[in-house]
């Protein structure tokens, strides 16, 4: 059988083909029409490539991809699966001879491709491996290590948990899962929403993939066979929350130069051994190369300095150590019926660590953790540790743990849960304990009832700034903004006016804290690749811990009565006019700057559940929040639903690459279509 190519009116790609491997090869080939320059950015930047023709902001994202050895790992990463599973290998390679056969086609409609001059290259096996990782290797947070350092350093290990909020966050997840005896089926749902920063094209891809072995929907990542996170197999289906697990260290190494051009680094029992070291060159669109030296020692690849550095640091990520990237997973998972499959196949799972929840038709039910953990010292999880000391070897792999379904839910939000054995900072609890509240206000749910939960815009946090306010004494134009900021309903709706003073508020709260003696020592930027430089700016790192620095057992010298008093002052002193919409906007990201569109306002906040993070003290706009939604309904595939913040196409100008925008932004969804009557035939992929 020729495999087939449909589309629903949202433009979404249905396949059907006469078996997995032919199937592997439309996905693939679909995927490269659809999203050729995507892919094809995506792809480089795994090669340490994309300063080729994105020009020089490009190269600290190359630097760190060539000296991460991200694509050869990708390539250790296949050889290993040809030896352990030949038959996940072979499908591999089909959905590559897709993306091959449909990259010419697909890159003459993309226009990137004449702006930035570059030339659709060409795919092998263990680029997807490459795009999987390059998309991953910053969730668990590593650089937050470092952050960390700089504050020992400068403040003392005492004031470390001062900042006990992970941030900038890069990923982020609600999810939940309501059995059958609390909807109005008998049968279960699950939904919920990843936020991710939001690109443009989308980083999910709206998919179904059919033959003789399974029919699954769902949520692919472009460049990526079958589909991971987020489906449903009709009679069973899945989706992850991010574990906020810790599975990646920092070692910082002693190098010196050896004879030859050769590097050493001491290891734990004395001995200074001959570490890989070779140099690349980085090629730069309108710039000279970049040579960039690569080293690893037994600790893993080098990422900061080098022989003759005055600080080296080796990362150690699991990938590199066991050749396995867990796409072992990925057909078992496309073939599961039932939730003991989909157990089963995320027992091969590798990275990012998440927590799953399933469901199926016969009442099963799944909460777990899934992924790789290393097994080691605790200092390691929280800070750089010498690599020439022992004791911050691994030892092993922690046994994924299993979560509870409590009154027939499963609520998870990033907060602590059955990762919690696992990791060191978590998100506060707010989306999750509001979650769970909404779903109990109804014992008999269904989907219809879930876009609501989505959207719901009440912002947790806000209690740490506001709670404080009735005791102070304030001037006459202060107390008025107070009374207003009191009896507001919390609500971060782009239409309140509310929200946007109390926006306001926050920000100058953030400014105060940033620039107060206690915290001054943090303000200089250490001398660190820009690639981390986000995860240690001082205003982001203040911002994010906000609810924390305000309400924590010790204040570190902080009068935080006088902190909200100034801030409440300074917004009184220059009214707030407007509302939060008009400057909390949609602010994707897109591989090359220019043609961007007037984006439109958002409701949410960072901890609302409906998770349009801004940057409280730099700026409203909104770079991150729920790049898919979806509600999967066990009873009835069809009356599932789904969303991404875009369109299925990824060709600016295209019918349908903006075309579920509107419903984004409202909280509606499309609906599932599995009727192949319902469908238009668009080609064979032959």
């Amino acid at each position: 059988m020729t495999a087939e190519i449909y589309r629903d009116t949202w433009g979404i790609p249905h396949l059907r083909a006469g078996d997995a491997l032919e199937l592997a090869h439309a996905q693939g080939r679909v995927t490269a029409l659809d999203r050729a320059w995507q892919i094809e950015v995506e792809r480089h930047r795994s090669r340490g490539t994309s300063a080729a023709f994105l020009g020089a902001e490009s190269v600290g994202w190359d630097r760190f991809a060539r000296q991460a050895r991200l694509d050869d790992t990708a390539r250790r990463c296949f050889a290993s699966l040809e030896k352990r599973d030949p038959e996940s290998a072979a499908w591999v390679v089909a959905y590559v001879d897709g993306v091959n056969a449909g990259l010419a086609e697909g890159a003459a409609r993309a226009p990137e491709f004449a702006r930035s001059g570059l030339v659709p290259g060409h795919w092998e096996p263990w680029s997807p491996m490459g795009v999987w990782l390059g998309t991953h290797i910053l969730f668990a947070g590593f650089p937050a290590k470092l952050w960390r350092e700089e504050v020992v350093r400068r403040l003392g290990a005492d004031a470390v948990p001062l900042f006990a909020m992970d941030g900038p966050g890069t990923a982020g997840s609600n999810g939940w899962l309501v059995s059958g005896e609390r909807t109005s089926t008998g049968r279960a749902l699950i939904a919920g929403d990843p936020h991710r920063f939001i690109e443009d094209p989308g980083v999910y891809q709206q998919i179904r993939l059919s033959c003789p072995e399974f029919d699954v929907v769902g949520l692919a990542v472009p460049g990526v066979p079958g589909i991971a996170h987020f489906a449903h197999a009709g009679t069973v289906a899945w989706a992850i929350t991010n574990a906020m697990a810790d599975y990646q260290d920092l070692y910082r190494e002693r190098l010196r130069h050896g004879d030859g051009g050769s590097v050493e680094a001491l290891d734990p029992d004395g001995v200074w051994r001959v570490a890989e070291r070779h140099v690349e060159r980085v090629e730069v669109a309108g710039a000279e190369p970049v040579e960039v030296e690569v080293t690893e020692t037994a600790r893993g690849p080098v990422v900061i300095g080098g022989a003759g550095a005055e600080e080296s640091i080796s990362l150690r990520y699991p990938p590199r150590v066991t050749g396995d990237l867990g796409f072992g997973a990925l057909l078992p998972l496309l073939r599961a019926r039932r939730v003991a499959d989909v157990d089963r196949a995320f027992d091969v799972w590798a990275e990012p660590v998440n927590v799953v929840q399933a469901a199926d038709t016969e009442g099963g039910l799944l909460h777990r953790v899934a992924g790789r953990v290393p097994a080691r010292a605790a200092a390691n999880r929280v800070r750089v540790v010498p690599a020439w000391e022992a004791g911050h070897e691994w030892t092993g792999w922690h046994k994924m743990p299993h979560g509870p379904v409590e009154d027939g839910l499963a609520v998870m939000a990033n907060q602590r849960g059955p990762a919690a054995p696992l990791g060191v900072e978590f998100a506060p609890s707010h989306r999750a304990d509001r979650i769970r509240r909404l779903l109990d206000t109804g014992r008999t749910l269904s989907a219809r009832d879930m876009p609501a939960i989505h959207m719901d815009t009440r912002l947790g946090s806000a209690a740490a700034l506001l709670e404080p306010l009735a005791a102070l004494d304030l001037s006459a134009p202060a107390a008025a903004l107070r009374d207003q900021l009191l009896g507001w309903d919390r609500h971060m709706d782009a239409d309140s006016g509310t929200a946007a003073v109390y926006a306001r508020v926050r920000d100058a709260a953030v400014r105060q804290l940033v620039a107060h003696p206690a915290l001054a020592a943090l303000a200089e930027p250490p001398a660190l690749p820009a690639v981390f430089l986000p995860w240690l700016a001082l205003t982001p790192r203040v911002a994010f811990a906000l609810e924390n620095l305000l309400t924590a057992g010790e204040p570190y010298g902080i009068d935080r009565d006088a902190v909200v008093r100034a801030a409440v002052e300074e917004v009184a002193a220059e009214p707030v006019t407007g509302t939060w919409g008009d400057t909390h906007r949609l602010a994707p990201w897109r591989a090359l700057t220019g043609a961007a569109h007037d984006e439109p306002a958002l409701s949410g906040d960072n901890d609302c559940v409906l998770s349009t993070s801004s940057l409280p003290g730099l700026t409203d706009l909104s770079a991150r929040g729920p790049a898919a939604r979806y509600v999967w309904d066990l009873a009835e595939r069809d009356d599932s639903r789904w969303v991404v913040p875009f369109g299925a196409d990824g060709v600016p100008g295209a019918a349908h690459h903006r075309d579920q925008l509107p419903l984004w932004l409202t909280g509606d969804l499309a609906p599932v279509t599995t009727d192949w009557n319902a469908l238009t035939k668009e080609s064979d992929d032959d």
